[in-house]
């Protein structure tokens, strides 16, 4: 089938109109690989899929196609322009009791006024997408659900061509044999301006103790290239395999892929309640149980990260106090482990105020303390002046909402951007008062690992 031109939907479109109809239909399906779906989509939907697993692996999401693009070039609108334009497509949807809700998924851009020329020249200030096909599994049941957006009267047959794509994926994921994925061959890696990010870190670090900023974030970018083209479906299921205590994304655009295992929810909307976690302050893992313990134990007690786990903890409770009613925040923070990195970790809930909604959390909690710094404005200036790159959507919200207006978002880190046969790779670290250079730089190192992991590179050191 000729796949028909998906509307790209922008604020303000005339495309919504009264004749606009949002169509969806699901059936339920047994012995089927969420992984296994993203990949059957390949030779037909390739540069137009999505992927999404939680930290607990309750739900995975897998979308082929583009039934909508949404999108936003205004970053001081983005947030808005992406809620408008989604409510007017959740306002014309037309569903049978039994189907399961639309789903939209995409991220932002960490900062829309970088304006670095940079491998992110094909990412707007906001990118989502409504697939044709959607793969939801929640509960330990599968659904698969068909989504046409039309002003056609005649849309029946675009329907039931939808339908046969729909059974064919499904087959094709139920009974084909998958190949074992093989990590591809590094040809070499690139380190970018390793004297730029010192000397940014120290400079932002004295500009912090002349009375600046109390936190900024500083990152760095790593690039890979490989002796082939990587195909996207076998770098989820490495980072399946090895990171499974993290949310797992992955977002086609065109021919790039960004992607990612990351540990931190950004926030979470669900049964009338909302979560969020604060994750900040971080150490190595330990090569034995007793030596990881210890470890552990010195990042609960030490006074950099504490300090910097607490600014994080503060500007979240504030944002929870202003949209939420019935707050919970532990008094201390405990352990999160992951493969490569354990992190201090603060566990904050509530109840969404009346008229409130997802987008309203992700565009106040962005950027956390965790990856811009505090207070907010005056470190993101910080950052600009002293980063030599753009972020893109390393570091932004990433992840997906439904009609419902239930969803979830993650702070887009242990990240990367695919290109090709090439690939960049992100990790930085906060910077205040005390904090040495070549120990922040070490720091990144092992934030990388998991990426590099994944993509088959050799780690540092």
């Amino acid at each position: 089938m000729k796949r028909k031109t998906t509307p790209d939907l922008i604020a303000g479109s005339s495309r919504m109109m009264d004749g606009l109809r949002f169509y969806t239909e699901t059936v339920e399906s047994d012995r089927l690989s969420t992984q296994a779906f993203f990949e059957a989509g390949e030779a037909e939907f390739a540069g137009h899929r999505f992927y999404w697993e939680n930290r607990e692996k309750t739900r995975k999401i897998a979308g082929i196609g583009h039934a909508a693009r949404l999108t936003s070039t205004d970053g001081d609108a983005r947030f808005e322009d992406i809620r408008t334009q989604w409510q007017r497509l959740s306002s014309v949807i037309v569903k049978e009791e039994g189907d399961q809700s639309p789903v939209l998924f995409g991220g932002f851009s960490f900062d829309p006024e970088n304006r670095r020329k940079s491998e992110w020249e094909r990412f707007p200030a906001a990118l989502f997408v409504v697939p044709q096909i959607q793969l939801v599994e929640k509960d330990g049941r599968t659904f698969v659900s068909i989504n046409l957006i039309s002003e056609d009267t005649a849309a029946a047959a675009d329907f039931d061509r939808l339908r046969v794509i729909r059974d064919r994926l499904i087959h094709e994921a139920q009974v084909k044999e998958r190949g074992t994925a093989v990590k591809p061959d590094v040809l070499r890696i690139r380190e970018y301006a390793k004297a730029d990010y010192l000397r940014a870190v120290e400079g932002v670090r004295d500009g912090i103790r002349e009375g600046g900023p109390e936190k900024v974030v500083i990152a760095r970018s790593v690039g890979l290239e490989f002796k082939t083209r990587v195909r996207h479906s076998e770098v989820l299921e490495h980072l399946a395999a090895e990171q499974q205590e993290s949310y797992l994304f992955g977002l086609e655009n065109g021919g790039d892929f960004f992607f990612g295992a990351t540990p931190e929810r950004l926030v979470k909307m669900e049964d009338g309640r909302s979560l969020t976690a604060c994750v900040a302050g971080s150490i190595r893992r330990g090569k034995t149980a007793e030596e990881d313990r210890m470890l552990g134990e010195g990042l609960l007690k030490d006074p950099k990260n504490r300090e910097e786990h607490q600014f994080v903890v503060e500007m979240i409770g504030d944002v929870f106090r202003s949209f939420c009613s019935d707050i919970h925040i532990p008094a201390g923070p405990r352990l999160l482990k992951v493969r490569d990195i354990q992190h201090l970790f603060t566990p904050v809930e509530g109840k969404p105020n009346a008229g409130t909604d997802l987008l309203d959390l992700v565009q106040a909690l962005h950027p956390t303390p965790a990856l811009g710094g505090t207070p907010r404005n005056e470190a993101l200036r910080m950052i600009r002046e002293n980063e030599k790159m753009d972020r893109g959507f390393y570091g932004a919200p990433i992840g997906w909402m439904d009609t419902d207006g239930d969803g979830e978002f993650a702070v887009a880190i242990r990240s990367g951007l695919l290109k090709g046969d090439r690939a960049h790779l992100y990790a930085g670290g906060g910077i205040v008062g005390g904090s040495v250079p070549e120990e922040e730089y070490e720091e990144t190192w092992v934030k990388f690992r998991p990426m590099m992991r994944a993509l088959g590179g050799v780690l540092h050191g």
